[in-house]
């Protein structure tokens, strides 16, 4: 998870459609006076999409209020993956929020579905440095040694909640938020995240298709501006609940 870059002024009015209005209010799973927090879907780019397809901070327009700037994005997801995404309704909390999350004060959790079957050990940390490879207009991540000139530390800790004999589903807590962190570690255990053909995952499991790529930042735990913590869950979504069901793995 990591920070949207920063931008020196407020962006234009986006005007959207009634569809983008309705379906961008659908995925709001919290909110109060200061924070709003979606369960973004798969396949919407958080910010800095290609093409003629809004991206989810743009389509925050749609909770801007006659003369004042939308809600800001604390932080990102991969385009692919699904989950919790915080916002900030107010400068104050966007400070706030941005500050907690610089200081390692939030706390994120995924799921994801692997193959071939659960990791050896079932638990652990995944601790190798990464760095940043570019082909073209795409972008990679890459295992490195520690005295690597472009090496950024990268610490993943992870737990099997369910497996069978060809596949896994894991419980991953970040402790670090590098580009592409958990789909590289996961690779480098030889355990590639499901339907993530950029680093190897399969794309059926047991003779079922994978739609996508089987990530999803089901829980975020923060600082509230008020004071206190919050924790905020997003449901598992329909297409990989519809996989895990398929291969026959449980949900906890």
């Amino acid at each position: 998870m990591r920070p949207p870059p920063k931008t020196k002024a407020e962006p234009k009015p986006v005007t959207l459609s009634p569809d983008e209005i309705a379906l961008v209010r659908s995925l709001v799973i919290y909110e109060d006076p200061h924070i709003l927090a979606l369960n973004k879907p798969a396949g919407l780019s958080s910010q800095g999409g290609r093409g003629q397809v809004h991206t989810l901070d743009e389509l925050l327009w749609a909770f801007a209020k006659p003369g004042k700037a939308r809600p800001r994005l604390i932080h990102r997801l991969d385009r692919d993956t699904s989950g919790v995404i915080l916002t900030a309704k107010t400068k104050p909390a966007a400070g706030f929020l941005g500050k907690a999350m610089m200081a390692h004060r939030f706390s994120k959790t995924y799921r994801a579905i692997v193959t071939p079957g659960a990791p050896d050990p079932t638990g652990g940390t995944v601790e190798v440095p990464l760095r940043r490879d570019e082909s073209g207009r795409e972008a990679f991540m890459r295992v490195c040694p520690p005295d690597h000139p472009d090496a950024e530390t990268a610490k993943t800790r992870y737990r099997t909640l369910s497996s069978n004999a060809f596949a896994a589903l894991l419980e991953l807590s970040p402790d670090t938020g590098r580009m592409h962190q958990l789909r590289v570690h996961l690779a480098s255990i030889m355990r590639p995240i499901s339907g993530d053909a950029r680093y190897g995952g399969a794309l059926a499991v047991g003779g079922q298709p994978v739609p996508r790529l089987m990530l999803h930042a089901g829980a975020l735990s923060f600082p509230h501006p008020e004071g206190g913590t919050r924790r905020i869950e997003a449901p598992t979504p329909p297409d990989m609940a519809a996989v895990l069901t398929a291969i026959g793995l449980a949900e906890p």
